[in-house]
């Protein structure tokens, strides 16, 4: 196996991994939260954005984006071969529908919501914002990254890595 095969399977795990986790954040625990009263969502949420950041979620989330980079120079590189648009982007659609929308979209919702006391009855107008919007973020991170991993797997597909 080359060092593109090795990546793009690598990244197709981690895009995977990462789209599951947001999937279930879109698909039923926002839901979940938010038929709470609105102090118990925030405060579940504002201890589940602490306890997020440990080394096994950020390698896979931040790892794959340091790989997809990788991909994404090494189909450039190779641009004559038949798999590296697909890999060019799956590597693309994680970077930015991923870990830039996580940076600039998601995270900066996070630290507002940690700012407010769950108690403070002005926090509700902030968690109702965090709910609508954060969820749709997520849902576009959700999107990009099973979309990174379909691109992924049709590339290695194309190269004849998997059948």
């Amino acid at each position: 196996m080359n060092l593109m095969t090795i990546a793009v399977l690598a990244a197709l795990l981690g895009a995977g991994l990462i789209g599951g986790v947001f999937f279930a954040f879109s698909s039923f625990i926002m839901k979940a939260l938010a038929r709470r009263p609105s102090p118990e969502g925030i405060a579940a949420m504002q201890s589940i954005n602490i306890v997020v950041i440990n080394p096994v979620f950020l390698g896979a989330f931040m790892g794959t984006a340091a790989i997809s980079v990788i991909i994404a120079v090494l189909a450039v590189l190779g641009w004559g071969s038949p798999s590296a648009a697909y890999f060019l982007a799956g590597a693309l659609l994680y970077v930015i529908g991923t870990f830039f929308v996580t940076i600039f979209g998601n995270v900066p919702f996070n630290n507002k919501l940690a700012e407010v006391s769950a108690t403070d009855p002005g926090a509700v107008a902030v968690w109702e914002e965090y709910l609508r919007t954060w969820t749709l973020l997520n849902t576009i991170r959700t999107v990009a990254a099973a979309a990174a991993t379909l691109a992924f797997a049709l590339g290695l597909m194309v190269q004849g890595t998997i059948a």
